[in-house]
């Protein structure tokens, strides 16, 4: 049996595979690239700058949406400052016409002055002005004048008289203010 062992192992021996020694190679080979040719090339390069024109051109284009849109904002909340500012002139009217009445009563009267004064303070804290009138010149922009006066006394186009005050948001005039100006 001996016989028989010896035999299975050099038979073992010839059929095993053999190691192969590989030569040891970098690990990082330059693999030689593909160069395209002369007018593929033109054409990957002009479809390259079509893309970054085309990028360019959106960019700016989101840059002006974004700026329009803040603008939009902003003018959107001035008119919706200014048209409820005006839905409240006629109280503000309506107060300044009772604190120029003689009252009797002088809880009555410094309640009507402090109610006064508060709307004053929420017509300042939206940024809702009253245009300067009395002894300023006329300025058509801001000034109505529905009655015109012979005064010597006054300076040509000089604001004697207050007959409605005016009031702006800015630079935005929400209502006239109405005078009486002298000639």
């Amino acid at each position: 049996m001996s016989e028989k062992k010896h035999k299975t192992e050099t038979q073992a021996e010839q059929t095993a595979p053999e190691a192969v020694e590989t030569p040891e190679t970098p690990e990082t080979v330059p693999v030689p690239e593909e160069v395209p040719a002369q007018p593929e090339l033109e054409a990957l390069k002009a479809q390259l700058a079509a893309k970054e024109d085309q990028y360019l051109r959106l960019a700016a284009e989101y840059d002006n949406f974004r700026k329009r849109s803040a603008k939009e904002k902003d003018s959107t909340w001035s008119d919706a400052k200014g048209d409820t500012a005006a839905a409240f002139l006629p109280v503000y009217d309506n107060l300044e016409r009772a604190l120029k009445q003689p009252c009797g009563d002088e809880a009555y009267a410094k309640g009507v002055e402090m109610t006064m004064n508060q709307l004053k303070e929420v017509f300042s804290k939206l940024g809702i002005t009253e245009i300067p009138a009395l002894g300023e010149p006329f300025d058509p922009n801001v000034h109505n004048a529905v009655m015109h006066v012979e005064d010597e006394s006054v300076a040509e186009n000089t604001i004697v008289e207050v007959f409605q005050a005016g009031f702006k948001n800015g630079e935005k005039v929400i209502r006239f203010a109405m005078v009486k100006v002298a000639n």
